[in-house]
């Protein structure tokens, strides 16, 4: 009598999927390719690529979201096909079979150092990538958080120019139609007219415009409306760019260029300030401080906007490969709490309006960018550094799409005196309908 059996599966990928299996608490989400060439996972599902058994021994040091990060800027493992679909697929695995992040036990260590001793991976912690931010001193000292906006802000004028559009608006998009030929210039020319319309500039009015990126919003606010614009950053490149720009359009008169932290600004009484996507630097416990510097920098009855991420109440907001590749010492917290810091510090809010899909569209755009233009983009910044800014730009559309994070922006006022604003209801129609006319 002949007897068949099951063969035994004995290749990397099978000892790989039972310990990842383990590790997650339910089915991979995954089809796992190995070095060896062995494959194990559900046929249909995106197809993870172990191409180095470095990637294994940086996940035995750095389990979790660090650690498969490295590995995949390094190139030690890659995702085949759409890396979205490939992300998409994991998180909603997560969420329909109550699948945890991976948290090895005692019993779960002592499996994956065996496996990894017959698998040929154990070895010393190898050196993390060089794209990985390597900060030193105090949390949200000034030096540090000089080096921090460095470290993402001065990669290179070259870098952004080549992913960004013409006005190099280095944030949220403001997308006034569902149209597909709506570019992303011009939902960013929307978002600049929908910030200048809410801050109420005109000719002489004097604009401080704090963590001004490429100055997007100080030379349209300048052209457009005469604005008289201090702007500051603490990026090098990026005082750099802008005081180009500045000479080239003849805006001297009308826009100062200063390269400094926010605590040092001096003087008082500006008119408006704008604050586009730098409050999530600021720190959480240093979050006070920057809203009683805005209150006291703008004059009574002067208006106050602020374009901020935020994470969801129960969302984690950024994660461990952000804050170690993208935006070192950041943090996002719940829309509800930065409104309460803001009348804590004695400003009044006086709307919120939430940009959360207007982020989808705008990141997918430089990602398209990013794809369309890789072979320069990998020239001038390298492979390892390209991955990073896939990654990132992936998995952030992600995360606003899937409600992980948003973003808002935020009009407040120091109230007068006798506590009027120096708003109108009729005003805040005017706002969009200027848009709608566009």
């Amino acid at each position: 009598m002949t007897t068949t059996r099951t063969p035994v599966r004995t290749g990397a990928s099978h000892r790989l999927a039972v310990l990842a299996e383990g590790a997650l608490g339910g089915p991979l989400p995954v089809r796992l390719r190995a070095w060896d060439g062995s494959e194990s996972g559900p046929a249909d599902a995106p197809v993870v690529v172990v191409r180095s058994k470095r990637a294994l021994r940086r996940l035995l040091w750095q389990p979790g979201e660090l650690g498969l990060a490295q590995a995949y800027v390094t190139g030690e493992l890659d995702v085949e096909g759409d890396l979205a679909h490939g992300l998409r697929a994991v998180w909603a695995a997560v969420r329909e079979r109550g699948m945890h992040a991976a948290r090895l036990s005692p019993a779960d260590w002592t499996r994956a150092i065996a496996e990894a001793m017959r698998l040929g991976v154990v070895g010393p912690p190898l050196p993390a990538p060089a794209t990985q931010a390597r900060l030193r001193g105090s949390l949200h000292s000034k030096a540090r958080d000089r080096a921090a906006i460095s470290h993402h802000y001065d990669l290179s004028n070259d870098f952004y120019r080549l992913l960004l559009d013409e006005t190099m608006a280095y944030s949220c998009g403001y997308w006034t139609g569902a149209e597909p030929e709506v570019s992303p210039a011009a939902a960013q020319r929307a978002k600049l007219e929908l910030i200048c319309r809410k801050l109420g500039l005109g000719p002489g009015v004097r604009l401080l415009d704090i963590g001004c990126g490429w100055g997007s919003l100080t030379l349209y606010a300048a052209q457009q409306y005469k604005a008289q614009v201090t702007a500051v950053t603490l990026a090098r490149e990026q005082a750099a760019y802008v005081r180009e720009q500045v000479r080239e359009r003849g805006l001297a008169d009308q826009v100062e260029v200063v390269c400094q932290d926010y605590r040092d600004i001096t003087g008082s009484a500006y008119d408006a300030i704008a604050t586009i996507e730098m409050g999530e630097h600021v720190g959480d416990d240093e979050y006070p401080a920057f809203a009683a510097a805005l209150h006291r920098l703008v004059r009574p009855r002067g208006r106050v906007l602020v374009q901020q991420m935020s994470r969801g109440a129960t969302a984690p907001g950024g994660g461990a490969f952000i804050e170690a590749y993208i935006a070192p010492d950041m943090h996002m917290r719940p829309t509800g709490e930065t409104v309460g810091l803001l009348e804590a510090a004695g400003l009044e809010v006086r709307s919120v309006e939430a940009l959360r899909e207007h982020y989808v569209r705008t990141i997918n755009a430089w990602h398209r960018t990013l794809e369309d233009r890789w072979p320069q983009f990998v020239r001038l910044v390298g492979e390892e550094t390209a991955r990073v800014w896939r990654l990132y730009l992936v998995g952030g559309a992600l995360a606003f799409e899937e409600r992980r994070m948003g973003v808002d922006q935020f009009l407040a006022v120091r109230p007068g005196p006798t506590g009027d604003s120096g708003l109108s209801g009729a005003e805040a129609a005017g706002w969009y309908r200027h848009l709608e006319e566009r």
